[in-house]
């Protein structure tokens, strides 16, 4: 009667550690239903240092509880006596003070006892409430959870009451705050890298650009950029470029080009012919490079001029010219060498990441703190920046608590069905129990002092 006998055995259909499972009776599981963490289920499958110690202090309270009931009985036995000795009118409030308070204490221990297990390992109905209605606990927890804290409005009025832009932007205007993410940024970054294998990675950049570039015609793109430079005269410092070159080249190699001028006469021509007709073609092209040089008005570059302009437009608007390059395109996509050169970009760029992200003074993490700073800065003192990153904050919580309401609370729901019943319920005791003692110790006080007044009252009416 007092709760402190040993445990009643487990009720039809619970199972517990060392006992048979009813058929379809959930018993001890390593993942609870839905693939509830395995976590979850040893910790209310096991009992820690602290879990005795509390356990020992719901035994405690127990036997206080207990004893305070055996003393009003002794009580009432007591003054029952005494009225039936005469001892006088007082014996009879004690009595009905006493008897009052056994009653509370009794009704008390009942609702309590109900709570974990079967009252004198009696079936009676709505009792062992824990064990018999763990799943519809862990239901109805569930649905309490997502209606009352996954709900978009309160979502949305809890994240606005906290003020998470301004918050955040003062955050991140402290210079070590800017540090500090700066660094972890860096870390992720590099372990990002790490973790990607070079030949997958290079794999993937070299399809993309190939598929890209296979799906788009480069034609007309190039005849725009190519009228455009020529338009503004780009292109000029790259023809003064090339004609400087060829002037250098001609005069470092005239006997070169003499000697193919020759080599290339008919074999019955005199040789002092052809030596005098390589001097000339030599001379010539010579004065030719020249004049092409020193003259920005030479006739030749005014072709030169004309022939890009030209071929800017058939880049643009002539179905063969970009058929051709179309063709180029794909045969110079389809060679070893440019996707060997494609794939190598890479790891040349990996490699350029992962040394500044090393770095401390490197231009990227300076870069990114800089830039970090300014919008803390920003974002503590700008309403409309904080308004932009509060709404973001908002729409990005409730779409996740909207599209997965479903399973987050259904997380709830199957841990705790995945719980076995026994251990549940005495871990639940033991961290409630010495609690719930206290409502026996006031049901018992309670009840001797409704039952004296109540007695009080009516022998004041009679009289």
């Amino acid at each position: 009667m007092d709760g402190t006998k040993p445990e009643e055995p487990a009720p039809s259909g619970v199972a517990a550690d060392d006992r048979p499972v009813a058929p379809g009776a959930a018993g001890p599981q390593i993942g609870g239903p839905g693939g509830a963490p395995s976590s979850a289920v040893r910790a209310m499958t096991t009992f820690s240092a602290a879990d005795e110690e509390k356990q020992r202090g719901v035994r405690r309270m127990k036997l206080t509880a207990t004893g305070l009931l055996l003393f009003v009985a002794l009580v009432y036995v007591l003054a029952k006596w005494a009225t039936h000795e005469g001892a006088g009118a007082w014996a009879g409030y004690v009595a009905a003070a006493a008897e009052a308070g056994m009653v509370g204490a009794l009704a008390d221990w009942f609702a309590v006892t109900a709570l974990f297990r079967h009252p004198l390992g009696l079936p009676i109905p709505h009792t062992a409430i824990i064990p018999t209605k763990k799943d519809q606990l862990g239901v109805s927890l569930g649905e309490f959870v997502g209606e009352n804290f996954l709900s978009e409005d309160v979502v949305r009025r809890r994240l606005r009451s906290v003020g998470i832009g301004s918050r955040l932007g003062a955050w991140l205007a402290e210079p070590q705050n800017a540090d500090r993410v700066t660094a972890e940024l860096a870390t992720a970054l590099r372990g990002a890298l790490t973790v990607l294998r070079d030949s997958d990675v290079q794999a993937v950049v070299g399809e993309a650009i190939t598929r890209r570039a296979n799906a788009q015609e480069i034609g007309p793109g190039i005849g725009k950029m190519l009228e455009k430079i020529v338009g503004d005269g780009g292109h000029r410092r790259v023809v003064d470029l090339v004609v400087a070159r060829a002037h250098d080249w001609l005069v470092l190699h005239d006997e070169q080009v003499m000697d193919a001028v020759q080599g290339g006469a008919p074999g019955w021509t005199p040789r002092f012919v052809d030596k005098k007709v390589g001097e000339r073609v030599y001379k010539e092209l010579l004065r030719f490079v020249t004049e092409m040089r020193d003259m920005p008005t030479h006739p030749a570059r005014g072709a030169l001029d004309r022939f890009l302009t030209d071929f800017a437009t058939d880049l643009q608007s002539d179905t063969d010219t970009r058929a051709r390059v179309e063709r180029l395109k794909g045969e110079v996509l389809g060679r070893g060498e440019v996707q060997d050169l494609i794939a190598s970009a890479w790891t040349a760029v990996r490699s350029m990441i992962v040394a500044a992200a090393e770095d401390e003074r490197s231009e990227l993490r300076l870069r990114v703190r800089a830039s970090l700073l300014s919008l803390g800065a920003r974002m503590a003192t700008e309403p409309k920046i904080q308004g932009k990153v509060d709404s973001w904050v908002e729409g990005a919580a409730v779409h996740v608590v909207t599209t997965y309401r479903k399973e987050i609370t259904s997380l709830i729901t199957d841990t705790v069905a995945s719980w076995d019943p026994e251990h549940t319920t005495k871990k639940i005791e033991a961290n409630i129990g010495r609690d719930l003692q206290f409502i026996r110790i006031n049901g018992t006080v309670v009840g001797s002092l409704a039952g004296l007044l109540i007695y009080t009252v009516s022998h004041a009416l009679g009289a």
